[in-house]
């Protein structure tokens, strides 16, 4: 890896020559400016307005624009002899545990590397102080022209530096926080801890660029000639009509992704499709329905009823003729006195029986009677 600067890490009085080498590199896609109707090359040229020529890169030096327009010429020596001790230096200036940093702050990260066999032994006394403090060095360097604050941790078996912005570089937040005050229910957050626990961690390695992977499958395709890929539909989705409904339909599709069993959810935390109620006011809702209870009947609307339903149950057309026949026989008065006796006898016995038969009287008696015994009973029942 070639180095983008050279210098020494000051720690107290032990100095360690070291050099600086970027930790990242871009894989973006770059593109150049050409002239859409011939395709060429669209350049820029560095010219001097004095002279009207184009000038090369030895002849181009540095100059601070003063605010009538004035340039003040600006040499490498100049910049050289700053009277500054971080020109060509890392200097430490605190040791602080690794929370105290800010991550807005953090810029591009640099491997220090020891430069030369003269400098492995402070190096690697510098790496484990850092290891077994479980702290981070704060430095100060002057790098591109001005200086800089810097966060000196340990990697692996390397010290790496992280650019930090000055405390006054970073905006104040306030401003870019809702303007409204907005109340969050519990069952949402159970709905939100449901999701990420749902999505879960994921291996930082397994993630890649796809735009980048695309772009370069429509390069390729234009390259040989072929029709480049049509972009995918994007899904077209339901309205979402509240924040609960967006939490419960994230979980399920998360878990879908993922090929687990999606289940009911858990009492109380879904939502409905309307208003953004629960669907536990919806079943109180379906419990307080409103309904009718059947009226009272008096004590004769009930005589009435239980003696219709026993003719009912117990005969059919032909019980109707014999009850007809015993009222036209007997009368009124005689059907109500063999009435009550019929209900205060169980069951009369053979020998009274054996007694009615030895008469003339007998055959005549069990013609009125047994209609009049049919129709007691259905009476008594």
């Amino acid at each position: 890896m070639r180095s983008i600067w050279n210098g020494a890490i000051s720690f107290g009085l032990v100095s360690i020559p070291i050099k600086l080498v970027n930790a990242t590199e871009s894989h973006s896609v770059s593109f150049r400016q050409i002239h859409t109707q011939d395709g060429g090359r669209i350049r820029y040229r560095k010219v001097c307005e004095l002279e009207d020529r184009e000038v090369s890169q030895a002849e181009i030096g540095k100059g601070y624009e003063e605010a009538d327009g004035t340039i003040v010429p600006i040499t490498d020596e100049d910049l050289a002899h700053l009277p500054l001790p971080t020109a060509k230096t890392i200097d430490i200036v605190a040791f602080v545990p690794a929370d105290r940093i800010d991550p807005l702050q953090l810029e591009h990260a640099y491997y220090l590397a020891a430069n030369g066999a003269s400098a492995a032994k402070p190096y690697t006394l510098l790496r484990e102080a850092l290891r077994r403090s479980n702290r981070v060095a704060i430095a100060k360097f002057a790098l591109r022209g001005r200086e800089r604050l810097g966060m000196l941790r340990v990697v692996d078996d390397v010290i790496v530096m992280h650019g930090l912005l000055w405390p006054d570089e970073i905006r104040a937040p306030q401003d870019a926080a809702p303007d409204v005050e907005v109340s969050v229910r519990d069952k949402e957050l159970d709905l939100a801890d449901a999701l990420m626990d749902t999505l879960g961690e994921v291996d930082l390695a397994d993630l890649h660029d796809e735009y980048r992977e695309a772009l370069e499958e429509v390069i390729a395709a234009k390259t040989s000639g072929e029709t480049p890929p049509e972009a995918p539909q994007p899904a077209t989705g339901g309205k979402v009509l509240d924040l609960m409904a967006a939490l419960e339909n994230s979980v399920r599709a998360a878990k879908q992704s993922r090929g687990e069993a999606v289940g009911e959810t858990d009492e109380g935390t879904e939502a409905t499709a309307e208003g953004g109620e629960e669907a536990g006011e919806d079943e109180e809702a379906e419990e307080a329905e409103v309904r009718h209870l059947p009226r009272r009947k008096s004590a004769a609307s009930r005589t009435a009823a239980s003696r219709t339903a026993s003719g009912k149950a117990g005969t059919g057309k032909a019980a109707q003729t014999d009850k007809a026949t015993a009222k036209k026989t007997t009368g009124a008065g005689a059907s109500r006195k063999t009435a009550s006796r019929t209900a205060q006898q169980k069951q009369p016995s053979k020998e009274k029986k054996t007694a009615r038969t030895g008469t003339g009287k007998t055959a005549a008696k069990k013609t009125t009677t047994s209609p009049k015994k049919t129709a007691a009973r259905k009476r008594t029942a």
